[in-house]
């Protein structure tokens, strides 16, 4: 079974940075397509940014310039450095992994087959 772990999520005032972390628990797993997504009281979860095994990376339009998603596949964790973060950033960010897909990753939530219990993202104006 594949666990992920987030951490590093807080409360920062707005134009301020955070860096997210998320930790797989198996190596073996940590090639594959990966991804931050994001869910706001009330309302749907989306996508944030997605990266595959080469570093490719789509971002959404809302956070393209400020986020910035990176992994590293020899310490199993997926990063997203947020900067100039926005009182509607805040929301539970969770990291998933999609163990079907190694490129060419989806931006479909449900494509993703292993998610993590998220880490609150809080941005005061």
């Amino acid at each position: 079974q594949v666990q992920l772990v987030e951490s590093g999520g807080g409360s920062v005032q707005s134009g301020g940075s955070l860096r997210l972390s998320c930790t797989v628990s198996r190596y073996t797993y940590s090639g594959y397509c990966m991804g931050w997504f994001r869910q706001a009281p009330g309302k749907e979860r989306e996508r944030v940014a997605v990266i595959d095994s080469f570093g490719i990376t789509k971002y959404a339009d809302s956070v393209k310039g400020r986020f910035t998603v990176s992994r590293d596949n020899a310490k199993n964790t997926l990063y997203l450095q947020m900067n100039s973060l926005k009182p509607e950033d805040t929301a539970m960010y969770h990291c998933a992994i999609d163990t079907k897909r190694w490129s060419s990753c989806s931006i479909d939530q449900y494509e993703y087959n292993y998610w993590g219990q998220g880490t609150q993202v809080t941005v005061s104006s």
